[in-house]
């Protein structure tokens, strides 16, 4: 289950740093062309989803390396799956129908939330 977490947990973990780094450097001009939903958001919300992708991806990474407080990871990973159910709702709202990507994310999130379970 070790092994399985990290190859699950890694790469969702570098998706969410990238994409709330992205979130938190670039002004809403240049997110636009990848994120339609930035034009009808205020960018202090852009940047607070931004800030809690790149602190959920350390959640997910930081807690079973150090071994501190391992439930952590545990959190981040239901929040990431809280976060694209949320996301996938903006879509559909907006008429969005391509919503791929976060089922996709869903079920990488819920699948690392199982995995995270081992560290409890």
């Amino acid at each position: 289950m070790n092994v399985a977490y990290w190859v699950v947990a890694g790469p969702l973990a570098l998706f969410y740093v990238y994409g709330g780094g992205v979130k938190l450097v670039r002004s809403k001009e240049r997110l636009q062309p990848m994120m339609a939903w930035v034009d009808s958001t205020p960018m202090p919300v852009v940047r607070a989803i931004g800030t809690v992708e790149v602190l959920g991806a350390a959640g997910l990474i930081l807690p079973p390396v150090t071994g501190i407080a391992p439930w952590l990871a545990l959190a981040a990973a239901i929040g990431f799956v809280v976060l694209q159910i949320l996301a996938t709702g903006v879509h559909l709202r907006r008429g969005d129908r391509q919503i791929a990507l976060n089922l996709a994310l869903i079920a990488v999130a819920a699948a690392t939330t199982w995995l995270a379970t081992t560290w409890l």
